[in-house]
């Protein structure tokens, strides 16, 4: 008889556990939560912004890596193609063949304006208020200022993301706990069937979080990166036409 209640007894807690993993798991979750929406508010909340976090960050991710391949490959093509021109009509012309997104040749283009508005102002007031060299310099810093900033189009979304995710997995991770909490207080028992679902949840949540996170940093120190990169070459680039726009030559 004693052997029989212990065999009952191992089995009915194997049982238990088998169940309790069950109610762990995400599919279980994401049944409940369709089951009894009214039950669940806040853990559709959690999941809800952790999904449109996620869908921001990926977006911009792949849109910040197309724009740096592309930026990547017409860098030098661009510049080398600017200095090997042999006059500066041609080389103006080329400049406005490249495509709109392209810095590097806007940069050159706001330099030759600012050249030319200068030399068509010659004897007036702009020409005596400022040199040919100070209004080709402040053109060209605008016009750096301005491309660097279309740089980071999508950065502050990604470190949004990857400062925040972790804190509404969180907020999901405590809820969850709470419910655990009530579910003992409720039945008067901290048997793991009656916290197996709210303890699951809460570390589903916390996982979510994480994966929400993680890429959304490591796009962003990526992007960070190249995006530095391709600033200092524009302010290299920047102080080349410089010089020969404001001398008329280049200065190696």
């Amino acid at each position: 008889m004693l052997f029989e209640t212990l065999i009952a007894t191992a089995a009915a807690g194997g049982n238990s556990a088998a169940n309790a993993m069950n109610q762990m798991g995400f599919g279980h979750l994401l049944g409940e939560m369709l089951a009894d929406p009214g039950k669940f508010v806040m853990s559709w909340v959690v999941l809800i912004t952790l999904i449109v976090m996620s869908a921001m960050s990926w977006y911009w991710t792949v849109i910040n890596a197309l724009k740096a391949t592309r930026l990547k490959g017409a860098a030098n093509r661009v510049i080398n193609a600017f200095w090997e021109t042999p006059n500066a009509q041609d080389a103006i012309r080329l400049m406005e063949e490249q495509p709109k997104g392209e810095p590097f040749s806007k940069v050159a283009l706001d330099a030759a304006q600012a050249a030319a508005h200068h030399q068509r102002a010659d004897g007036s007031n702009l020409s005596d208020s400022l040199s040919r060299s100070e209004f080709v310099d402040r053109a060209l810093r605008q016009a750096v200022t301005r491309e660097s900033g279309k740089l980071q189009a999508g950065m502050t979304v990604l470190a949004t993301v990857a400062a925040a995710a972790p804190f509404v997995g969180l907020l999901g991770t405590v809820w969850g706990i709470y419910g655990a909490l009530i579910n003992i207080g409720a039945t008067g028992q901290a048997s793991i069937d009656a916290v197996a679902g709210p303890v699951g949840e809460a570390l589903i949540m916390t996982a979510l979080g994480l994966l929400t996170a993680i890429p959304a940093l490591l796009a962003y120190n990526f992007f960070s990166r190249t995006n530095a990169a391709t600033n200092s070459r524009l302010d290299t680039f920047a102080h080349d036409l410089h010089d020969f726009f404001a001398t008329g030559a280049r200065v190696r």
